[in-house]
């Protein structure tokens, strides 16, 4: 096992914009955003992450999106696809149904050109009972220690993240967590990061006590520096991280500017101590999609 890979899965946008399917649950998606030029923005802003990930020597699959079906957010494939070093792929259930459209097997056929798929483990059946858990938006995981972590929220449902921990062999560290005004947090991915030897994390985000500490311990135990964010960080994506490898097997921090520029000097120093911090420019993406660089990537852990 291994926490990061140099293989990423990214889809080009072809309609992305303001989803107002997913805005009531979304508090990061910005009703008041420029929406002039938002797609043309967004693939520019897209294109230079790709590049500057690429720059950096990780191996990135960009996938096109179709025109039909609409589908605003295929910029964050990793809600509803994850691909792991068994060969397993899982599928998962998603809250809104023009996300559901995102799912597609000829993104997994192409894959199989260079990876091994063992099998398709399809959860997205609960979206009839209205259950959902979005891929590793609603879970953090640590992949050394099968570990997985998940805010409890409208779009990640107990009872289908604990199915999918024991087909995958995952341990579940499951809490509520909440913004400043209160509101439930919608994704894990936005409030903490898990890397090899970090975590980066909003504790002030976990109201109760005693989940706080059960986090904070699992994550101590499982040799975890921990990198403590703000609520106001936390608003700026500074939570939103993903680390990966380059080909040189180089560990990468990455992240959108928009999260760097949040981060004090001691923090990035912490940072640091465990990789090179890559940055990218996606503030389109973010305002009106309310997701940032971790969303927009899918690791591809596959054997080849």
């Amino acid at each position: 096992m291994s926490q990061s890979t140099s293989h990423i899965l990214m889809i080009s946008p072809v309609n992305f914009g303001f989803n107002e399917e997913t805005a009531g649950s979304n508090a990061f998606q910005n009703r008041n955003a420029d929406k002039n030029g938002v797609q043309e923005k967004a693939l520019k802003e897209f294109n230079g992450m790709v590049n500057i990930l690429r720059h950096n020597g990780v191996d990135v699959t960009v996938i096109e999106d179709t025109t039909e079906p609409y589908t605003p957010d295929s910029i964050f494939p990793n809600n509803w696809v994850s691909f792991h070093a068994d060969g397993n792929v899982f599928l998962y259930p998603m809250q809104a149904e023009n996300r559901r459209l995102e799912r597609r097997e000829d993104i997994i056929t192409d894959l199989e050109d260079k990876f091994k798929v063992a099998h398709v483990i399809d959860l997205s059946r609960f979206e009839a009972e209205h259950k959902f858990l979005e891929g590793t938006g609603s879970m953090v995981l640590d992949r050394d220690n099968k570990i997985a972590y998940a805010c409890l929220s409208p779009r990640t449902d107990k009872e289908v993240l604990q199915l999918f921990c024991e087909q995958a062999g995952y341990t579940a560290v499951s809490f509520d967590a909440a913004d400043e005004k209160g509101q439930a947090i919608y994704h894990t991915n936005v409030l903490m990061c898990v890397g090899s030897g970090f975590a980066v994390i909003c504790l002030d985000s976990v109201p109760n006590p005693h989940e706080r500490l059960t986090v904070i311990d699992s994550l101590k135990s499982s040799g975890k520096e921990i990198i403590e964010i703000s609520f106001e960080q936390m608003s700026n994506f500074a939570g939103n991280m993903l680390e990966v490898k380059n080909k040189a097997g180089e560990i990468l921090v990455v992240m959108s500017a928009n999260a760097f520029n949040a981060l004090n000097d001691a923090q990035r120093l912490k940072l640091e101590q465990f990789g090179k911090l890559v940055y990218a420019d996606i503030n389109t993406i973010e305002t009106n999609g309310g997701g940032s660089a971790r969303c927009m990537m899918a690791e591809v852990h596959l054997p080849a």
